[in-house]
C-alpha cells in the first residue's frame, strides 16, 4: 500500500523549456562574467571546462551549503582526514534546519533503541517501503535505513548535540505494516549557544521565536496549546519557564529545536577545522572532462574557483523561493510567500547540478502543510487544524479532507480534488468555544487576533455561520448544512465521512478530555472564525536525482563523477510521501553523511 500512489513523478525532459532563476539575475554582471570564462554549455547540455576564474583554493572537498545536510556531510569529510570548505549563500548558517522544530526521523537509532523504543530493521524497512512505494529505488531506501543510525552516531561522538525521543509523536502511517503509533522521531536536546563564541550571531533565526523566558522543545508544544485546559499542559508550560530560569541563572544561551541542530553541527565543525564562509553563493559548478572538480562561487563580490580533489557535495537546498522554476514545476495555485523554507532557497544547486547533466525528480512536490498566510510570513498549521472544534472546508462551504491527517496529505488532497478548480484556498473554521480552550499560533486562549490579521483577510469573524460564510465568498445555506453534519459526528465520536480520529496520529495534536474522540468536538457557541487556508510548505522536495551512495545521476542513471548531492538540492527519498516527523532533515542529515564517505573512497 502506498498512500500517495498515482502521483506523476516529474523528471527532466529533453523539450522542457529552461527559465532563468531569479539567482542568476541578481548576481551581478562580475559573476556572469565568471560563469563565461570557468563553463561553456554545449549542445548535449553538459558543461565542458574553459578557462576559470582565480582561484581561491583547493580542498579535498567543496561543500556547498550550510545546513544539516551541508554540514554533517562536511564534519564527515574532516572526520575522515579529508580537507574540507563549506560555502554558504546566505549571512547565516543552518538554513532551513535551523528555522525548524528539527524533528529526525531515522529508525533503528541509538536514541531510540536506547529509549526502549520496539524498532526493528524489518519493522523499519516494511514500513518505509509501504509508505514511499516504488517512487525510490528500493537500494536508496535500504541505504537511509541502514547509515542512518550510523550517522546519528557518529554526529554525537563528534559534535556536541545529543537528542531526545520525541515519545507519542507517531509516525504518519502507523497501521501501515513496520509503523509505530509511539513513534520514531528524536530531537536534539538543549545546547548552550555560548560555545559558539561570536559564531552564534550567525545563526540563522529560528521560523517562530520560542518565548521570552523560557525554553521550549518540539514535543512541548502540543501541550502548551492546551495549558488553560489541561493540567499536564500547564505543567509543562512551568517546566519550560523553570528550564529558562536555570539556563539564564547559569548565564547560558539556551538553544533547542533547529537552532540547537544547526548550532551543535556548526560547534562540531568549528572543533574539526572546517571553514564556514558565509555570504558565499554558489554560481555554478567546475567540469573537466566529465568531472566535477569544483566549484564556481561569489565571494567578496569576484567571481572565484574552489577546486574539489574528491569531489562536490551539493546541500543548498531547494527551490522555494524562486518563482519561476515554481511556476515551470508545480501547480497552480503556488506561491513564494507561503513557504517557510530559508529565504537563500532559489534552487542555484539543482540548476548548476542540471547544467553538468544531472536529471531531476519529485520536482512537482515539497513537504507540504496547510497554512494561513498571515501578513509577513505564513504560519504552517499543525495543532490548529487538528484540535477539537474546528474544521477545513472548500469554497463550496464542505468539508473535503481529514483535518487531522498528515499535513503533507492535506495540501494533496487540496490540490488532487479538481485539477481545474483546486480547494484553494480553503478555510478553517472554529467556534469561540475552541478560541476560549487552546493557544493558537502565539495568540493566548480568548485574548484577540491582531488587527493585521483581518485586514489582510487571513482571519474573518461574524456572529452568525451565514454572516461569517458571507464575509469569506462561500455559500451560507452549505456552510449551515456542513457544520450541522460534522457536530452530528463530532457527538457520535466517529467521523465516518473522512475518517478523522482513526488513526493514532490524528490524536497527536488533539485534547484528551474531550470524550469520545479527541479530534472532534462541535461548533456550537459564537463568534465564528474562519481562517484561510493555502498550501504551505517547509521547502521543495525535488532536486537531483541520486543513487545509494548520494551520487548524481544522468538521465541514463549513470553517475556523475565528483558530484554527490543531499537534502532538498536531491530528490526525497520519501517519494511523494512522509513516513513522520523529521522525514526532512534524517534523510538530509544521512545522505550528507553517505556523500562525504562516498567521497572519502570508504563507499
Amino acid at each position: 500500500m502506498n498512500p500517495r500512489a498515482g502521483r506523476v513523478n516529474s523528471a527532466t525532459r529533453a523539450d522542457r523549456v529552461e527559465l532563468p532563476s531569479r539567482r542568476g539575475v541578481l548576481a551581478g554582471a562580475a559573476a556572469a562574467a565568471g560563469v563565461a570564462a570557468s563553463v561553456a554549455v554545449g549542445a548535449g547540455g553538459t558543461a565542458q571546462a574553459a578557462t576559470p576564474p582565480p582561484l581561491l583554493g583547493t580542498y579535498d572537498v567543496v561543500v556547498i551549503g550550510a545546513g544539516a545536510a551541508g554540514m554533517t556531510a562536511a564534519l564527515t569529510a574532516a572526520k575522515q582526514g579529508l580537507t574540507c570548505v563549506v560555502v554558504e549563500k546566505a549571512a547565516t548558517f543552518g538554513g532551513s534546519a535551523a528555522r525548524s522544530g528539527a524533528g529526525i526521523w531515522i529508525p533503528n537509532n541509538p536514541v531510540l533503541l536506547a529509549a526502549g523504543v520496539p524498532d526493528t530493521p524489518a519493522k523499519a524497512a516494511a514500513y518505509l517501503a509501504a509508505v514511499v512505494g516504488p517512487d525510490v529505488p528500493a537500494a536508496r531506501q535500504q541505504a537511509f535505513l541502514a547509515h542512518g543510525p550510523a550517522m546519528l552516531s557518529f554526529v554525537m561522538a563528534n559534535s556536541p548535540l545529543r537528542f531526545r525521543w520525541m515519545e507519542g509523536y507517531s509516525d504518519y502511517y502507523p497501521e501501515l505494516p513496520g509503523g509505530l503509533p509511539n513513534g520514531r522521531s528524536i530531537e536534539p536536546d538543549q545546547l548552550d549557544g555560548n560555545i559558539l563564541g561570536a559564531e552564534l550571531a550567525h545563526l540563522n533565526p529560528p521560523y517562530l521565536a520560542v518565548p521570552s523566558g523560557m525554553v521550549v522543545f518540539s514535543a512541548d508544544y502540543k501541550w502548551l496549546a492546551l495549558a488553560a485546559v489541561n493540567v499536564k499542559g500547564a505543567a509543562v508550560a512551568v517546566e519550560c519557564l523553570a528550564r529558562g530560569t536555570k539556563a539564564a541563572l547559569k548565564g547560558q544561551a539556551p538553544l533547542t529545536m533547529g537552532q540547537a541542530l544547526a548550532g551543535g553541527l556548526r560547534a562540531g565543525l568549528a572543533s574539526a577545522g572546517v571553514p564556514v564562509w558565509l555570504n558565499t553563493p554558489l554560481t555554478d559548478l567546475h567540469l573537466e572532462s566529465g568531472t566535477v572538480t569544483g566549484a564556481v562561487v561569489t565571494r567578496d563580490g569576484a567571481p572565484g574557483l574552489l577546486r574539489a580533489r574528491r569531489g562536490v557535495i551539493v546541500g543548498s537546498g531547494g527551490f522555494e523561493h524562486n518563482a519561476a522554476m515554481r511556476d515551470q514545476y508545480q501547480r497552480q495555485p503556488i506561491g513564494t510567500e507561503w513557504t517557510v523554507g530559508a529565504k537563500e532557497n532559489t534552487g542555484d544547486g539543482i540548476r548548476a547540478g542540471e547544467r553538468v547533466g544531472g536529471s531531476l525528480a519529485l520536482m512537482d512536490d515539497a513537504w507540504w502543510g496547510p497554512a494561513i498566510p498571515l501578513p509577513g510570513d505564513p504560519y504552517f498549521c499543525l495543532a490548529e487544524r487538528t484540535l477539537p472544534g474546528g474544521l477545513l472546508v472548500n469554497a463550496a462551504g464542505s468539508r473535503f479532507v481529514n483535518e487531522a491527517g498528515p499535513y503533507s496529505d492535506v495540501v494533496h488532497t487540496m490540490y488532487d480534488r479538481d485539477a481545474t478548480d483546486p480547494d484553494i484556498p480553503a478555510w478553517l473554521i472554529v467556534d469561540q468555544n475552541y478560541r476560549n480552550r487552546y493557544l493558537f499560533k502565539d495568540v493566548s486562549p480568548a485574548f484577540p487576533f491582531p488587527a493585521d490579521w483581518y485586514n489582510s483577510g487571513a482571519a474573518h469573524k461574524a456572529w452568525t455561520l451565514d454572516a461569517l460564510a458571507t464575509s469569506i465568498g462561500v455559500p451560507p445555506a452549505a456552510l449551515r448544512t456542513t457544520v450541522s453534519r460534522f457536530n452530528s459526528l463530532a457527538l457520535s465520536g466517529h467521523d465516518t465521512d473522512f475518517g478523522r480520529g482513526d488513526s493514532a496520529y490524528d490524536h497527536y495534536y488533539t485534547d484528551p478530555s474531550v470524550y469520545p474522540n479527541s479530534c472532534l468536538a462541535p461548533l456550537w457557541l459564537p463568534p465564528y472564525h474562519a481562517f484561510r487556508i493555502v498550501p504551505g510548505d517547509l521547502g521543495t522536495k525535488g532536486g537531483l536525482r541520486t543513487d545509494a551512495r548520494a551520487r548524481v545521476l544522468r538521465a541514463d542513471d549513470t553517475a556523475i563523477p565528483g558530484l554527490y548531492a543531499a537534502g532538498n538540492a536531491s530528490a526525497a527519498v520519501m517519494g511523494h510521501s512522509y513516513a513522520g516527523a523529521g522525514s526532512t532533515i534524517g534523510p538530509a542529515m544521512t545522505f550528507g553523511y553517505v556523500a562525504a564517505l562516498a567521497a572519502a573512497g570508504v563507499l
